[in-house]
């Protein structure tokens, strides 16, 4: 039988998505790699590393390793996790004076992330935390994928991985993609570099930030030829988020501001490209767009094509803010991958019932 072919897009934000890794553990622990074809996993920022996670997990398979995907997955953010005393005891408060500083109850001290400051106070840090990659970002992305290997293992039959990041200079937005050029850590950190954190990461002579300013996460993308290829396009997208659409209150505090502002730029380009989509699907179905045309646009899949979401939990969601999106406190990672896990398992329960048509999808999420 025919495996329907499905593309995986991860939504970026911070610490919180923790929860699209128990998503992913979920999926792939029940075997969604063997009931459906995944031809491509797309993501910006932590959506980006739990999609490289994912990728570099199904192109170890493909190469004869048995290690499975979910473990991978699993074993990053475990070890992401503060979990030494000295770990958690800092955590705790940078998570709470940042709490304070967003309430307003404590003054709010801006520091450029490339300052000398910032390089004292992580050095700092280091002498407090001696355990290895807990501060070094880059170090514990190369425990877990072999970026030389990356170079050997990936071939034409490998799902395309998509990772949305934006060009500091020049305001465009660049989709690293696997099947154009060897992938590399500094992509998946210039994915997740957000601006008030981490310097803007230099790949080549282009400088990148977070691509929650581009494409969070990319999702038209995987329906064109510039990005896919001559075949594979997915018949399915299944979209992981992890900002919610809706608010249930008028921002007040600085905190709550910073936290709604957030979400609402990081879901425009999602609503952007679904409406994109939408309005594909209609002219094609209604026959208003003629072939050579699709084609010069770099569209020429234009099939039928179903649009799911796997979203956190309401009341998950409603114990965030904008400081867990950087916390690295266990409970709360604990807390995300467990609801991760669950809404996973109800979203493979609702498999066998139709999804939505892109239509469906962008009134879904734009009204």
């Amino acid at each position: 039988m025919t495996r329907k072919k499905i593309a995986i897009a991860c939504q970026g934000g911070g610490s919180q998505t923790a929860f699209t890794s128990g998503v992913l553990q979920e999926l792939f622990a029940q075997g969604v790699q063997s009931s459906h074809e995944i031809v491509a996993l797309t993501g910006t920022s932590g959506g980006a590393l739990n999609a490289a996670l994912a990728w570099y997990g199904m192109i170890q398979n493909e190469a004869g390793d048995k290690t499975p995907v979910h473990t991978r997955i699993h074993n990053f953010w475990n070890e992401l996790k503060a979990s030494a005393p000295m770990e958690q005891w800092l955590d705790y408060i940078a998570t709470h004076m940042m709490r304070a500083m967003g309430a307003g109850r404590m003054p709010k001290f801006e520091s450029s992330p490339s300052s000398p400051m910032s390089s004292m106070i992580q050095q700092a840090m280091s002498h407090l935390v001696p355990r290895d990659n807990y501060l070094d970002f880059e170090g514990l992305i190369k425990s877990h994928i072999d970026f030389d290997a990356v170079k050997t293992l990936v071939n034409e039959h490998s799902p395309t991985l998509l990772m949305g990041a934006a060009n500091v200079l020049t305001g465009k937005m660049k989709i690293f993609n696997s099947r154009d050029e060897p992938i590399i850590p500094e992509m998946i950190l210039a994915s997740a570099a957000i601006p008030s954190v981490f310097p803007a990461v230099q790949i080549g002579e282009d400088y990148y930030w977070d691509g929650l300013f581009s494409a969070n996460p990319p999702v038209s993308q995987v329906i064109r030829k510039l990005h896919m290829g001559t075949h594979r396009f997915p018949e399915e997208i299944w979209i992981i988020m992890i900002d919610p659409l809706k608010y249930q209150k008028i921002p007040t505090s600085p905190d709550d501001i910073l936290e709604r502002r957030t979400q609402m730029t990081s879901n425009i380009s999602l609503i952007q490209d679904l409406e994109k989509i939408a309005l594909l699907s209609f002219n094609v179905k209604n026959g208003n767009l003629k072939e050579s045309y699709l084609e010069s646009l770099g569209f020429e899949y234009a099939a039928d094509m179903t649009i799911r979401f796997i979203k956190i939990s309401d009341n998950v969601q409603s114990q965030l803010d904008y400081s867990s999106k950087l916390s690295r406190s266990p409970q709360l990672i604990d807390m995300l991958v467990a609801d991760g896990q669950k809404q996973a398992d109800t979203f493979i329960k609702t498999l066998s019932k139709p999804g939505l048509t892109p239509q469906q999808a962008f009134e879904d999420i734009a009204n």
